[in-house]
């Protein structure tokens, strides 16, 4: 049977005409699924019984439960989310102050194979889909109110996986959060991270403008990046900057480079400048950030007075620099260590 999940509204007000129901179900119907992200159909309870069983009996109602989850000193949650086939992905909540991020993961596990994540541990199984997705947005807003007793104000598309390698099922989660009928977030508090999938840059400037744009960059050594993140391979850094300079032609936005120091591989003064050179061509700002060390991986953080040097450094040419310390340190922090624990112990 078909996730009732992949319907849209006009088709949800075709299905209910061909079976003779009133149109206004249709709008019932796609609430439940959307505002209130019921995990039965018995659950609609503002629908006939007789039309809540013709519905089971011809849909899947997917779910999404958590299959653990750690809490860290700092406040931040990892969850372990579970899916209707058994796959297991990530999603961290992250507060501060008055407002809390999410991190949402959009596959189970990743193709990209980049050296110093756990996830690529994992190798990949399969997209998730844009229900998937949406449910780790709707379990995050709850936990947050819950947990922080405010509503989850960010989300970033940063977990488990490379977004744009499944843009279309991440384009309609974030229609569908963005969406009065669904969450009504505002597009402009959502980012998309990717590793420097080109031809998904420029597909993202035309069709999601509003929504920010991140790139994990990590070095600006053309030769290094290719070895540590091997889509330099496919996508050189020099296409990368054109995709880039045409994602802000298009848009006006400003982008925001991720760059994860480590220890004695790119955190020098001559990765400094290069960085600064790729910089030139459109408006940037920096998340220096703070690497969470993990079994899948040799590398170790940058100490703290090269980690304030390099900051410095860039902060001197009038960059904007922010700095993303470590969370979750007592937990499993590093991006796919729990999921990747969870496949070990054969709990998946």
């Amino acid at each position: 049977m078909k996730d009732i999940h992949t319907l849209s509204l006009p088709q949800l007000q075709q299905w209910m005409k061909e079976r003779q129901q009133p149109a206004f179900r249709a709008k019932q119907l796609y609430e439940y699924l959307w505002k209130q992200n019921v995990t039965s159909f018995q659950e609609m309870l503002s629908l006939p019984q007789a039309l809540r069983d013709l519905l089971a009996g011809e849909f899947l109602l997917a779910k999404a439960a958590f299959a653990d989850m750690q809490e860290s000193a700092d406040g931040s949650v990892k969850y372990a989310v579970r899916m209707s086939d058994g796959a297991v992905v990530e999603m961290v909540l992250i507060p501060s102050r008055n407002r809390s991020t999410l991190c949402v993961s959009s596959q189970v596990g990743c193709p990209l194979n980049c050296r110093f994540c756990a996830t690529a541990r994992m190798g990949f199984s399969r997209n998730l889909n844009a229900y998937e997705m949406y449910a780790q947005v709707f379990a995050a807003r709850q936990e947050s109110e819950a947990r922080f007793g405010h509503p989850l104000s960010n989300i970033v598309w940063m977990g488990m996986g490379e977004p744009l390698l499944n843009f279309e099922a991440v384009k309609a989660a974030v229609e569908r959060v963005t969406d009065p009928e669904g969450m009504g977030m505002s597009p402009s508090r959502i980012t998309l991270s990717t590793s420097g999938h080109c031809d998904g840059i420029r597909q993202m400037a035309r069709e999601l403008p509003s929504v920010h744009l991140a790139v994990s960059l990590h070095t600006a050594d053309a030769r290094q990046r290719q070895e540590l993140m091997p889509i330099g391979g496919k996508y050189p850094l020099s296409a990368l900057s054109d995709a880039l300079a045409d994602y802000h032609e298009r848009t006006n936005n400003r982008i925001t480079l991720e760059y994860m120091l480590l220890k004695d591989v790119n955190d020098s003064l001559r990765h400094v400048r290069l960085l600064l050179d790729f910089c030139r061509r459109f408006p940037v700002k920096i998340n220096l950030i703070e690497y969470n060390t993990h079994p899948y991986a040799p590398y170790q953080p940058s100490d703290a007075d090269t980690f304030r040097r390099f900051a410095q450094s860039l902060e001197e040419k009038n960059l904007i620099v922010n700095v993303r310390r470590s969370k979750g340190r007592d937990i499993a922090a590093a991006c796919g260590q729990l999921a990747n624990e969870k496949k070990n112990s054969g709990k998946m």
